[in-house]
């Protein structure tokens, strides 16, 4: 171990925790929109020698955990943002909810530096290992948050190619292991470090997806509308139809397209209510599909959050309600199991907010074919996105990001995006209320956008579909056994060594 690092491992109390804190944070700048994937490396191997050093499985977890809290601290620093929206109100609770989801995700990895050192102590690989699997339970466990992911930072490299074979863990166990190839450079197994770092610098060789094509002058044309509506005005009555007013005259200006689409809750009434408005609506897409946001009431006034395809002459076609919805922000977990255990007065007061839709997708849209419909935080869950036998032609997510700010939020959420469109080999249309709009290639590359805080519309060809990836067809289970095969090994061989 190099002197600086056994300087680090002797420090104690504050000085320790400040450094990993630290690390963490220098790890962070590997995620959008700093994408500086080096240091997330450097610094992870730093963190795996420093934790390998502790002399109780407790210590070790505290060190994780410290890593952790500076890496999502940094990471979702814009959870913050939605409580400035009405700061008189909501302002208070900011600092709160930025420390206890820090603090919280980094719990994950506070679980594998205890597992790593009760296994095997020491053991730098294991412990690599064992945190990509902590990462599978963050996407997974209490409906999963799979934001900031390890392997997000390979994005604009070639490697985030392999996310077409592998998925989202499969990067975070390559960064893991391209960490690990880093620490082993001082310790006794360097020239396997060496080898590592070698491979996967070829991968990222070969992978690299070379220039974008032309656009298709036969493909269909997607119009993409952005309202630039800020949300401390969305919902307001004083702004509410200038809103609407200006997704109508984007939508109706110019040449018409072959598809038109409208962010996450874009029409500011209830889907029960729209009548006449349908007419205007139909109006300006001008005999094109239209697709929009709109809430909904069913028959028992459960509320949705939809996405609507409305086709030529006003005829709603298809309506996909949002499934895996917020915790805390759409609904509020236990007060329909409160409701139905009878204590419906709680559960009223506590809010049950949305509910979740059933019917998953594909839509049909005219004209062009399949869609797999996503509605903002639907967006970040990679093994959710499933569409039945039939290939369909494109992925369609529409969001509000004016709730994350104009920081790290919306381009991280559009990052998960374009990693969603590579490991389906499908291009995504992505329109959000106040930006990043954009087209994405089956490649993740963003073929046009429209960028934060700026009104207007976007015409963009639609990009070929990719033949099925491997993920595509598999999920995530080749990458989880393989991850499995991979501690089993490492476990051997630290306890061949120890022996």
């Amino acid at each position: 171990m190099p002197d600086l690092l056994v300087r680090f491992a002797s420090l104690a109390g504050w000085r320790r925790w400040l450094v990993l804190v630290v690390l963490g944070v220098l790890a962070g700048l590997g995620q959008a929109p700093f994408d500086l994937w080096p240091l997330t490396l450097l610094a992870l191997a730093a963190v795996f020698l420093l934790t390998a050093a502790s002399q109780t499985a407790r210590q070790s977890a505290f060190s994780m955990w410290s890593f952790g809290f500076g890496y999502f601290a940094f990471c979702l620093h814009w959870i913050v943002e939605p409580f400035l929206v009405d700061v008189a109100r909501h302002g208070w609770m900011a600092p709160f909810a930025l420390v206890l989801m820090g603090g919280g995700a980094a719990l994950f990895w506070a679980l594998a530096g205890w597992v790593a050192h009760r296994v095997a102590p020491r053991n730098v690989l294991l412990l690599g290992l064992v945190l990509v699997g902590a990462e599978v339970l963050r996407a997974l466990i209490l409906t999963g948050f799979p934001w900031a992911l390890l392997g997000h930072v390979w994005l604009d490299t070639g490697i985030a190619q392999a996310a077409a074979w592998g998925g989202p863990h499969l990067l975070s166990l390559l960064a893991v292991l391209c960490a690990w190839g880093l620490a082993a450079l001082f310790s006794s197994v360097r020239l396997i470090g060496l080898v590592v770092i070698g491979l996967l610098l070829a991968l990222n060789f070969v992978l690299q997806p070379g220039p974008m094509p032309n656009a298709d002058a036969e493909a269909p044309l997607v119009r993409l509308v952005q309202p630039n509506a800020p949300q401390s005005q969305k919902w307001d009555p004083a702004y509410r139809d200038l809103f609407f007013a200006r997704l109508l005259r984007l939508t109706g200006e110019g040449d018409a397209a072959d598809l038109v689409v409208w962010p996450e809750t874009s029409v500011p009434y209830l889907l029960n209510s729209l009548d006449e408005d349908v007419n205007l609506l139909a109006d300006a897409a001008r005999g094109a599909p239209l697709v929009f946001g709109i809430q909904r009431r069913d028959a028992e006034l459960r509320a949705y959050n939809s996405m609507v395809v409305m086709g030529p002459g006003g005829e709603l076609q298809a309506v996909y309600d949002k499934r895996h919805l917020v915790p805390f922000g759409e609904y509020m977990p236990g007060a329909a199991l409160l409701g139905q255990a009878g204590a419906t007065g709680l559960a009223r007061s506590l809010g049950i907010g949305f509910t979740s839709g059933t019917v998953p997708g594909p839509l049909e849209i005219p004209g062009i074919g399949g869609a797999v419909p996503l509605i903002c935080y639907e967006g970040i869950f990679a093994e959710e996105i499933g569409y039945g036998d039939a290939r369909p032609r494109m992925l369609l997510l529409i969001t509000n990001d004016a709730w994350f700010g104009q920081g790290a939020g919306p381009r991280q959420h559009l990052a998960q995006a374009r990693l969603r469109a590579i490991e389906q080999g499908l291009p995504m249309v992505r329109v959000a209320n106040t930006g990043i709009s954009a087209m994405i290639d089956g490649r993740g590359r963003v073929t046009a956008a429209l960028p934060l805080n700026a009104e207007g519309a976007l015409d963009a060809r639609l990009p070929a579909a990719l033949p099925e990836t491997f993920y595509a067809k598999w999920g995530d289970l080749p990458a989880t056994i393989v991850l499995i095969l991979l501690m089993i090994l490492g476990y051997l061989i630290a306890r061949r060594d120890s022996d």
